[in-house]
């Protein structure tokens, strides 16, 4: 008799449990990948109960999915442009938007290339075929890259030599894998293979890379959500973001 109250005891524990546990999806840019895996598994074990779950790919695919009612409580854009339309949809929770991190754009080459590059103007160069670049629809990166490219009159000239990839970290393995002869990526990406890539140049002629997140308006767990946002001003969020090559706004 006491072992049966004892198991339904456990039961009843575990139900309890099952029905406290709160799932919280958060929809990140694929350059957030590896800094949010930490920054999720620190959260979870701050806040018992609470399992997170992470879908990452490029800014734009991200929304496109959302918009399509793909679940997600929380978005993080790689730009600014992006976070504009969700919040003209009404996608976004306005007031829960935070601008979190900063990076940079970069040029790269893969490290055991023979190739003279050493800046954006030496990729008119006869023997630089294939550019790897972020498809300039839905990846921030992209963007930012043909802004970059505007401003030193090489966007259009450059043209036939680009390889549009459809998140940051495919331009990443194109070039680490001698696939092409260069590639524009975050310089957060660059550092994760420092030992197949090596960066040869940083434009400054686009818009700052902010990285904005907000808790999504039809989320059924805002309470959470707000709290990861606020997380990420923590003391160890920033050590963990810091270390992945991110800035602070």
């Amino acid at each position: 008799m006491q072992k049966r109250k004892l198991l339904i005891g456990l039961a009843l524990g575990l139900a309890s449990a099952s029905l406290s546990a709160q799932t919280l999806i958060v929809s990140a840019a694929a350059s957030l990948t590896n800094a949010f895996k930490e920054i999720n598994t620190q959260f979870e074990k701050a806040h018992p109960g609470v399992n997170i779950e992470m879908t990452t790919g490029a800014s734009g695919s991200l929304l496109q999915q959302i918009q399509q009612g793909a679940p997600a409580d929380l978005f993080a854009s790689a730009d600014q442009t992006t976070m504009d339309r969700a919040a003209s949809q009404n996608l976004i929770d306005p007031a829960t938007r935070t601008d979190f991190v900063t990076n940079s754009l970069v040029l790269i080459v893969p490290s055991q290339s023979e190739s003279k590059v050493e800046s954006v103007d030496a990729l008119k160069d006869a023997s630089i075929q294939r550019i790897a670049i972020g498809k300039t629809d839905t990846v921030p990166v992209g963007r930012y890259t043909k802004q970059a490219l505007e401003a030193s009159g090489d966007w259009e000239t450059l043209s036939p030599k680009y390889i549009p990839s459809d998140n940051v970290r495919q331009v990443l393995d194109y070039v680490a894998r001698g696939e092409v002869d260069a590639g524009f990526v975050y310089r957060t990406d660059a550092a994760l293979m420092a030992d197949k890539v090596k960066v040869v140049a940083t434009p400054k002629t686009h818009a700052p890379i902010t990285y904005p997140i907000a808790v999504i308006a039809a989320t059924k767990e805002p309470a959470v959500a707000k709290q990861y946002i606020q997380y990420l001003s923590s003391d160890a969020a920033r050590e963990a973001l810091a270390r992945y090559g991110f800035g602070k706004p």
